[in-house]
């Protein structure tokens, strides 16, 4: 969709900044979970994206607290070598398919319908999945970047005096219906074939992110 890129913006008001926070939360989710070559690893290998991480949860707000291995877990094996062999197993190889992969319609349901909804959405704002890239519209990365386009919108929208509602409108339904009911099985899965401590940990933060999330979307 090419949003991954834009800074959301930072105002004086408490919703603004929320609305900000998140769409940067959403925006670091996925760039941590693109495939790790050097230039990924070395961001996480200096601690940026997990402070950056830490911040914007703080700003955003959050009734949770991570657990303190998570964030431990983040900070020293996210930049070893072997980060992308892991990544390779779990999400990519597989003669029928990898163990975990990243496609939300392959956790139950009919995935076609599934990614027939995901496109309405975006189409609805106008966007399109890329055709350079091959994404698919079930695919986590594609999900987190709508979301980090959406929780940039609303903070505009808020920046500008604008109503917020029809984006908040579709992040609430977008999350309940897609991301939220298939993280948790994700993170079942990689228990089960397991995963390693730095992918275990970020998929567990994103799924109580995600649910925090939900909350706060259906209380508006």
């Amino acid at each position: 969709m090419g949003t991954s890129g834009e800074s959301a913006i930072v105002g004086s008001g408490a919703e603004e900044r929320r609305a900000a926070a998140r769409s940067s939360i959403y925006g670091l989710f996925q760039d941590a979970l693109t495939y790790p070559d050097d230039e990924v690893r070395e961001g996480l290998a200096t601690g940026e994206l997990v402070e950056l991480m830490r911040k914007g949860l703080a700003l955003a707000e959050v009734d949770f607290t991570p657990a303190q291995e998570w964030w431990r877990a983040l900070q020293e094996v996210g930049g070893t070598e072997d980060l992308a062999v892991e990544y390779t197993r779990l999400f990519d190889a597989g003669a029928s398919g990898p163990p975990c992969p990243l496609y939300g319609g392959l956790y139950g349901g009919d995935r076609m319908k599934k990614m027939e909804e995901a496109v309405r959405f975006y189409n609805h704002f106008g966007l399109t999945t890329s055709e350079e890239q091959r994404e698919l519209p079930d695919h986590l990365a594609t999900q987190l970047e709508f979301m980090h386009y959406l929780t940039y919108r609303e903070a505009e929208a808020l920046h500008a005096g604008r109503d917020p509602g029809p984006y908040r409108r579709a992040q609430r339904d977008f999350v309940a219906r897609d991301l939220d009911s298939w993280i948790p099985k994700l993170c079942e899965r990689l228990e089960e074939h397991q995963a390693n401590v730095f992918f275990l940990s970020l998929f567990k933060l994103l799924a109580d992110f995600l649910a925090w999330d939900v909350r706060q979307l259906k209380a508006y």
